[in-house]
């Protein structure tokens, strides 16, 4: 088998390519293939061709929350920490993980409640104009639907891949049930890697160098 010697930039350019011609009897909607791309790029799995649930409109309102400066908020410091912090300043974005605070591990502890869960009402109190990435915690988009229910809270985008087998499929299809717009992997498959790689893709889709 043939090594190639390709720069970064360029593995990245081939590896899109082989996923697009092992793609090709998948007709994927313009606007939602390159995160599903991205996301196959990120897992290897094909899978995600089939499994990922967008809103109505959800890449378009996802975009312009971007360009409006949302803030992203995260469930895991993985999640933060994949996320292209470059190019969400460029548009004005902050990129936040309250898991680790102390008044949200306080909060947790005094409740019986997880960080994930705490962390989602301390972000509630920043408004509305946030883009949650949430890729561990079925606790956290339960507790999203509990605050779009009970408080009318209507975040810009709710990106719910959370990977696991308690609650996760039941806590996906909560979400999924709601007028908030979200980006959903199906089933039991997501992770921390694959919610940063779509906020990463939605950042790309606006501004190709990446922030550089």
């Amino acid at each position: 088998m043939k090594i190639m010697n390709l720069s970064p930039e360029d593995i990245e350019k081939e590896s899109f390519a082989i996923i697009t011609r092992e793609l090709s009897d998948r007709v994927l909607d313009p606007e939602q293939a390159p995160i599903i791309k991205r996301v196959i790029h990120t897992t290897a799995d094909f899978e995600y061709a089939y499994s990922m649930f967008f809103s109505p409109g959800a890449v378009e309102q996802a975009k312009a929350a971007i360009r409006g400066g949302a803030l992203i908020v995260t469930d895991t410091q993985m999640v933060y920490a994949g996320i292209n912090k470059n190019a969400a300043g460029k548009f004005g974005c902050e990129v936040r993980c309250f898991m680790s605070d102390e008044d949200v591990a306080a909060e947790a502890k005094r409740l019986g409640f997880t960080r994930a869960r705490a962390s989602m009402d301390k972000a509630e109190k920043l408004g509305e104009n946030i883009i949650f990435a949430i890729g561990n915690a079925p606790t956290a988009l339960i507790r999203l639907r509990e605050m779009i229910d009970e408080d009318g809270f209507h975040p810009k985008l709710i990106i719910g891949v959370p990977v696991g087998f308690v609650n996760v499929i039941t806590a996906k299809e909560l979400i999924m049930e709601t007028d908030v717009p979200c980006i959903v992997a199906r089933g039991r498959k997501g992770g921390s890697n694959v919610a940063a790689c779509i906020v990463n893709a939605l950042l790309y889709a606006l501004d190709d160098k990446r922030g550089r």
